[in-house]
């Protein structure tokens, strides 16, 4: 099992740095113990102008049997060909991953302290792997390689017997990469691509796998074109692996677009737990009294915005007015738990063609999401920082712009109420802030000036006379499509006669003074 490592260089930056960055010297031969046999480093060639380095495998067939206690964990895949005669001690696998991460740990993770510039600067590198397993055929290497920034993928399929052509190709290609990239994406990529080839791993793939592959798939699998098929055979087709880590994923691709951090976008669901409020009779208030709203705003086509598990999807699907639904959420752990509470795979094709469940991000435009009779915000405000809430505002009321708007969110006063919260705490741990009647409407008012929108408040739940509703309820209805500017230009002036009106003040309290 081999592959080689080539660089080209000047004399001012001579090819040699390679030996720097793997951490292995080119002028000595190394060996490394590995748990299925013995690696070697060496350097075939070394100068300023060229340097490769090569990485030979030898595994002991036996040490692999045995570890795998001959069931299949970590025999050969082929198991006609029974546990001692099969191509792993040939063959590029993942046996090779494994020794590439022990052999070359810190290149992997891309530090070098002699050279930190140097690991963090694309080189001009060649990767040979003279024999590749390839289920999938020289066709598939090209399709993985191609789109990570290689000038050349070379995948030659390998024959049968050179001496009878007819016999047809093996399913071993001899691989050659040429391109400018870092070297520790570079080694990333092989890291997970040659497993993913084979189609086989000689270990059990336990749930720590899907880490080592987001580690591994760091800036380039996200947004991979073969992303599916990777993850699905890299995680050995265990399906709950290979969903967790799609999941995952898409919420990379999505924290990178909105520049955020991934947990700060998926830590508003608790798989173990309805995130509805307790008592469950307040969550069905709240449903029943969005459904009341909606109803008498005449809305056939509703955006539920920041759906959840999808109560309120479900909730929607059960009355023949609303004729289009979407349910839109960041987490795809929130979607998996709104389509099996749908039952999406089972519904009937009229009733599924009314409900769309997408992910996205509440807070940047979407074009798709314009030309809706309302969108419904139910407790999803109080999930975002605050310095956040200007930019929802402008994709639902300046972007989306549906007729009719409404939002929930606790109401804060009435946390006194419940028993068992206590004081000073917010009803879930993920809300970043819980506002009063005065704060909800003060918000809600400048929303509406600001967009064009007349906006109502409605108590949801026992309305106490000391503290009010335990959720309250603001429906925004489109007034003018002009009336953001109006409102701008209105608030302006309100701005200037409140600053006018407390210069008047305080100047008849000086002189009657």
């Amino acid at each position: 099992m081999f592959l080689t490592i080539s660089t080209t260089g000047t004399p001012e930056r001579p090819a040699t740095d390679l030996g720097f960055l793997l951490h292995k010297h080119p002028e000595k031969a190394q060996t490394f113990s590995t748990s299925h046999g013995t690696a070697h480093v060496f350097y075939p060639e070394a100068s300023a102008e060229r340097c490769t380095a090569a990485l030979l495998l030898e595994v002991d067939p036996v040490a692999l049997v045995r570890r795998g206690k001959g069931k299949g964990r970590g025999g050969a895949p082929d198991a006609a060909l029974a546990q001692y005669v099969n191509d792993r001690p040939y063959a590029a696998s993942s046996l090779l991953s494994v020794a590439m991460s022990t052999v070359f740990k810190s290149a992997l993770s891309g530090t070098c302290k002699a050279m930190p510039e140097r690991a963090g600067t694309p080189l001009p590198l060649r990767i040979e792997v003279p024999a590749l397993p390839a289920r999938g055929g020289a066709e598939l290497v090209r399709k993985l390689f191609g789109p990570l920034g290689w000038s050349r993928v070379d995948a030659v399929a390998v024959p049968l017997d050179e001496k009878f052509p007819e016999w047809g190709d093996s399913r071993y290609v001899r691989l050659v990469l040429e391109g400018e990239l870092r070297l520790a994406d570079a080694l990333r990529q092989l890291y997970v691509l040659l497993p993913v080839l084979d189609d086989a791993k000689h270990y059990w793939v336990a749930p720590d796998e899907v880490d080592k592959l987001l580690r591994a798939g760091e800036g380039w699998l996200a947004d991979h074109p073969e992303q599916k098929l990777i993850t699905s055979r890299y995680l050995s087709r265990r399906w709950g692996l290979t969903r967790q880590a799609m999941e995952r994923l898409e919420l990379v691709r999505l924290a990178e677009s909105d520049d955020l951090d991934v947990e700060s976008i998926d830590n508003a669901v608790d798989e173990t737990a309805d995130t509805e409020e307790r008592p469950v009779p307040l969550a069905e208030q709240r449903r029943a009294a969005i459904l009341a709203a909606l109803t008498a705003a005449g809305a056939s086509r509703v955006l539920d915005l920041g759906c959840g598990q999808g109560q309120l999807v479900q909730a929607l699907l059960k009355d023949v007015r609303f004729t289009e639904i979407v349910g839109v959420d960041v987490s795809m752990r929130a979607l998996t738990i709104a389509s099996r509470r749908l039952k999406l795979d089972r519904m009937g094709e009229r009733q599924a063609a009314r409900v769309t469940l997408r992910q996205g991000s509440l807070t940047y435009t979407d074009k798709s999401l314009k030309g809706y009779d309302a969108a419904v915000l139910s407790e999803v405000i109080e999930h975002l920082d605050l310095p956040r809430l200007p930019a929802l505002e402008y994709a639902v009321f300046g972007s989306a712009r549906p007729r009719t708007v409404l939002v929930t969110t606790p109401n804060v006063e009435y946390n006194v109420r419940w028993e068992t919260l206590p004081a000073g705490h917010a009803r879930h741990g993920d809300h970043r802030f819980e506002w009063t009647r005065a704060e909800f409407r003060g918000w809600a008012d400048a929303v509406a000036r600001r967009h064009g929108y007349g906006v109502e408040f409605l108590p949801v739940g026992p309305d106490d006379p000391e503290v009010g509703p335990p959720t309250q309820l603001a429906v925004f209805t489109l007034t003018a499509a002009d009336g953001a500017e109006k409102t701008a230009k209105s608030g302006t002036t309100t701005e200037k006669t409140e600053k006018t009106e407390k210069t008047e003040k305080t100047e008849k309290e000086a002189n009657a003074a």
